[in-house]
């Protein structure tokens, strides 16, 4: 869904170039109910849901939380829209206000580890799976399902300043930049983090799925007597 969602808003550009309504501009735009503001509120949450629910939740590990945060960090912006002038995209903007949210349900919690220095610890393609269909093997779905769970549990189990680089470039595919910003590290620290982050994901998707991979490919059973059976036909020895 594009923003542009109101044909009578007025628009203009902020220092980035990007263009934002007059609306957001206004002090109280969020009591107006108006049926530009609600209907453009709706469309910003639908653009931007996901990512910044990827982005909570890579700090917490918790659906529910990053939920919350995620509610948190658009009240948040909506109430303050007024203060937005453009100067990074309004995504960026969001994810930045959802990152420090999320930050700081994390500092408060007791037996938390601190999060805060990233700076200190020395790291795209998105993952995309096929999407489940009426028709398709159920075989295959619950396959698909125990890669993806695999997957989700390799990756919340990564120490927190790479899951959340893994999240954000691979998962989410935001640039290097995009997450050096949201970060507020450089971008060789970016590429630094991602690197790690694969080969502790590869190490621990290898222990895991390692011993099944003996497995692949099974022949065996009834495949196994009806070639054998073939065979001995064709040669003349079956009975």
């Amino acid at each position: 869904m594009h923003l542009r969602c109101e044909k009578d808003l007025s628009w203009c550009k902020g220092q980035s170039g990007k263009p934002f309504p007059l609306i957001w501009t206004m002090p109280n735009w969020c009591g107006a109910c108006s049926t530009a503001t609600r209907t453009l509120s709706a469309a910003i949450m639908q653009r931007h849901n996901r990512r910044l629910y990827r982005i909570a939740r890579s700090v917490l590990r918790n659906s529910a939380e990053a939920e919350d945060v995620v509610q948190e960090g658009y009240v948040a912006a909506f109430t303050h829209l007024a203060s937005y002038r453009g100067e990074s995209s309004l995504g960026a903007w969001l994810a930045r206000i959802v990152m420090n949210e999320a930050l700081g349900r994390l500092r408060r919690k007791p037996t938390a580890a601190d999060f805060a220095p990233l700076e200190a610890v020395p790291e795209a393609e998105i993952i995309q799976f096929p999407s489940v269909t009426a028709n398709e093997n159920p075989e295959r779905t619950m396959a698909q399902r125990q890669i993806l769970q695999l997957v989700e549990e390799a990756t919340d189990a990564l120490p927190d300043v790479y899951r959340v680089v893994f999240v954000t470039r691979v998962i989410e595919g935001m640039s290097v930049e995009e997450t050096a910003d949201l970060l507020c590290i450089k971008p060789e620290t970016v590429k630094t983090r991602l690197h790690r982050a694969r080969q502790l994901l590869r190490d621990q998707l290898n222990r895991q799925i390692g011993p099944i991979m003996m497995d692949a490919f099974p022949f065996a059973g009834r495949r196994c007597e009806r070639l054998a059976a073939s065979v001995l036909k064709r040669l003349g020895l079956y009975k």
